[in-house]
């Protein structure tokens, strides 16, 4: 069945964000009986939303976490974050170069953990917003990752008000366990990058590649036909 389209995540995937994130978490919990350390972000925490972050983090430390107090969090967070990624350039190599060339070919879309106005705002300042035919952050979901709603709503925009998915496939581009699974529950072929993690740890995707330069329309296609001789997800 022919590429109907490509869904990338974004943190981890198209932005070099993860560890502004971390950053922004790290100086809402300052004054705080929390704290959030390197190694226990990118093994516990990072495929959560800002409310999955602060929630289990609270949980997993015996915290009662109140609502408001969580809402000043998130709030805080986000302002924070927006000044991080401000001062510097956040996308990684090969970034442009991969959308530019998939969106002259097919429909592309966003589905990510990230708010949706940070997206949007990243996209903006890379002029890059114009690629993509459906953005979905965590903001207009219900479940985050590893749910599949934001795959499931992204591949809903793309195909439009028919939403016949018979009609081909849906690749999606991810750089965590917890993106892979959200991926797949949705029915879609997933590329791993390992821009967060190394090849070992993202194993479950049906492809592996180091960067973006390697997710290539070929290179999908060939994906694509693999797994259906195989008999696999496609």
């Amino acid at each position: 069945m022919p590429l109907r389209g490509v869904i990338f995540d974004f943190d981890g995937v198209i932005a070099d964000t993860e560890r502004l994130h971390l950053q922004a978490y790290q100086d809402v919990l300052a004054d705080t009986s929390l704290s959030l350390h390197h190694g226990t972000y990118y093994t516990r925490y990072l495929g959560y939303d800002d409310i999955g972050v602060f929630t289990t983090l609270a949980k997993d430390h015996g915290v009662e976490l109140k609502r408001d107090q969580l809402e000043q969090w998130i709030t805080r967070k986000h302002e924070r974050f927006d000044e991080l990624v401000g001062k510097e350039p956040t996308m990684f190599p090969g970034a442009t170069t991969c959308i530019e060339q998939l969106a002259s070919v097919v429909p592309l879309g966003i589905a990510s953990g990230a708010l949706h106005s940070e997206i949007v705002t990243i996209l903006a300042r890379a002029d890059l917003r114009h690629y993509f035919k459906a953005i979905v952050g965590a903001d207009d979901v219900k479940r985050a990752k590893p749910a599949p709603d934001a795959y499931l709503r992204a591949v809903d925009l793309i195909s439009g008000p028919e939403n016949n998915r018979s009609d081909g496939l849906f690749v999606a581009i991810e750089d965590s366990r917890w993106g892979i699974e959200s991926a797949q529950a949705a029915g879609l072929i997933c590329v791993a990058v390992t821009h967060s993690y190394p090849a070992e740890e993202l194993r479950g995707a049906d492809l592996v590649v180091h960067d973006l330069a390697e997710v290539r329309l070929d290179r999908l296609e060939h994906l694509l036909a693999s797994l259906d001789e195989l008999g696999g997800p496609v």
